[in-house]
Order: structure tokens, then C-alpha cells, then sequence
């Protein structure tokens, strides 16, 4: 059962749900600490005092904002759990809009909400099925950790998800990493819709869609604690160049992952439409005159005059 990392309730107009939460999400990445080569003892972060050149503890240690320099304000977490904000305690809905609406480079992390005991049920299960009715999402303020947050609730198999947003001001414009205006033919744009339709699937439950890192990590670390050969890394295959013939690589896109799932590529790609290529410019030939054989005679026996005969 996952922790609580967070108890309050959400606020829906006069509606209140008391909530925990809980990460909706898990890591299984391999972690490493930090070791000195020599002696394989372990190497620690430890905290030090810079006034009086000691260690210190947790229990020393609270948090304090510098406004000037050796000027301090110290704030306490009772303190900033009680902050004048009516977020400060609960999930407060602010509004409900399509979710399309919503850019998801804002949407981050993601959190279960659970009602907290049998008298949030029902308002909780309110809240779900009227969320599903629908099709909305629903944006909240919320304060964790020392600052106020944008959040989105959706429902996801009859439980509601908050997941962390970025505020509008924090995502950086694009603008200046776009690339110079470049002509793309319509050519081109089917080639890689057909590409498009070649790949697509109806969800992510496939073996391909796992983290192979991990497991290439887990052989290594067991190959050394049993003093075996580490496992050889694959083939990698050449690294793309500069493209030269666009269509050529969308051809030959289709055609690997047709392969890849067993499917005969003997046969055309007949989505692909073909690359049209210009018509060479044709230079006007002059026609030589044609040479008559009087004329042909007369120039071959002005030759054979001119000539000098060889010395013997």
C-alpha cells in the first residue's frame, strides 16, 4: 500500500471531499550510491554548520529565506502549513474544461486521490461520475511543499488523479528553436502519414514498451558479482547521415517495420506515393549538314596532294 503523502480535501463550490494522497506512479530504476575506488567504503553528504564548523542533525536544521546577506527570516513547517490561502489545506476547483484545451507539456506527476473514510464516498464518487458525464477535466490551486500549484483532477478506472501543472508563466516559448521556413511537398507529408499509419497501435501493452535499460544494467551487475564475462553489447547500426532522398527513407521505414512483425515486404509499398522527379531540360542539338559524296571526294583528294612522300 503506497503512503500518504498528503492529507486535506477537495473543495468542489459547497461540495468538500476529505482526500489523502498517494504517488500514482513507481520507480524501478536501478539506483546507485557513491563509493571511494580505493577502499569501496561508502561516501556521504554530511551537513555542516558553516558558523560553528560542526556537523549537524535534522533535528537542527529548518528551513529560513535570506532577504539580504546574513539576513535571515527563518520559517518554520507549521508555518507554511498554515499560510493564509484556502489552498493551503485543500484542492480547491477552480474550473472545468475540455481536455483537449490544456497543452501537455504543462501536465506533470502524477497522484491517486482516495477518500478519507466512508462519509467521503459518496461526494468522492459524485465527483467521479459527474467528471465522466462529462468529458471535462477540472483545473485546481493547491499548496504543497511551500508554494501554491496548478493542478488537473481526471478520472482514471473510478479514481480520481491530481497531477501536478506548470503555471502558464513557466513554459518557455518556443519560438527561437523552430527551424527557417523549409518547402515540404505534399508528396513528402503522405509518405509520412503512411509511415504513421504503419506504426500505429491500439495502446502501449506490448513487450517492446519496456525499460530495457534496467535489464541490460541488472545483467551487468550480475555478471560482476559472479565474476562472469560481461554480456556483449549489440550492434549498433550506423548512425542517419544527412537525408537526401526523403521518400527513399520513408520507403525504407515501412518497409523495417513491416519486417519487424512479419509482414512480406516482396511485395510495393503502394501507400507510399513515389517521388515525382523533374523532367530534364533538353538542349537544342544543331543538325549537322549533311555531306554530299562529290564534296567528300574532293577534300579527301586535296588531303592525298598536299602530302609529301616518305624518304626511302
Amino acid at each position: 500500500m503506497p503512503r500518504t503523502i498528503w492529507s486535506g480535501a477537495i473543495s468542489f463550490g459547497l461540495v468538500t471531499v476529505p482526500i489523502h494522497v498517494t504517488s500514482a506512479t513507481e520507480h524501478h530504476a536501478i539506483q546507485f550510491h557513491q563509493y571511494h575506488l580505493e577502499d569501496m567504503g561508502r561516501v556521504r553528504v554530511r551537513k555542516f554548520c558553516e558558523i560553528e564548523d560542526r556537523e549537524v542533525g535534522n533535528a537542527e536544521i529548518g528551513k529560513g529565506y535570506e532577504y539580504a546577506k546574513d539576513q535571515v527570516v527563518p520559517i518554520s513547517d507549521q508555518e507554511l502549513s498554515n499560510l493564509p490561502l484556502p489552498t493551503a489545506k485543500a484542492i480547491e476547483i477552480a474550473a472545468f474544461v475540455p481536455l483537449e484545451s490544456i497543452d501537455p507539456i504543462q501536465i506533470g506527476e502524477g497522484y491517486y486521490l482516495t477518500p478519507d473514510g466512508t462519509v467521503a464516498g459518496k461526494p468522492y464518487k459524485l465527483l467521479v461520475e459527474a467528471l465522466g458525464r462529462s468529458s471535462k477535466v477540472a483545473v485546481a490551486k493547491y499548496a504543497w511543499a511551500g508554494r501554491e500549484r496548478l493542478g488537473l483532477l481526471r478520472v482514471r478506472e473510478d479514481a480520481l488523479v491530481l497531477h501536478a501543472m506548470r503555471w502558464p508563466d513557466e513554459i518557455r516559448d518556443p519560438a527561437e528553436l523552430v527551424p527557417p521556413p523549409v518547402e515540404v511537398d505534399e508528396d513528402e507529408i503522405q509518405g509520412a502519414l503512411a509511415l504513421m499509419d504503419t506504426m500505429t497501435r491500439e495502446d502501449l501493452d506490448d513487450e517492446e514498451f519496456r525499460d530495457t535499460y534496467t535489464d541490460a544494467l541488472a545483467k551487468v551487475i550480475e555478471a560482476k558479482r559472479e565474476h562472469q564475462p560481461l554480456p556483449e553489447a549489440p550492434e549498433t547500426q550506423e548512425q542517419p547521415g544527412k537525408v537526401l532522398d526523403l521518400m527513399a527513407a520513408l520507403q525504407e521505414s515501412v518497409q523495417k517495420v513491416r519486417s519487424s512483425r512479419g509482414e512480406s515486404i516482396d511485395a510495393d509499398v503502394h501507400d507510399l506515393p513515389t517521388a515525382k522527379k523533374s523532367p530534364a531540360k533538353k538542349t537544342a542539338k544543331k543538325t549537322p549538314a549533311r555531306k554530299t559524296a562529290s564534296s567528300t571526294a574532293k577534300k579527301t583528294a586535296k588531303k592525298t596532294a598536299g602530302r609529301k612522300p616518305r624518304s626511302a
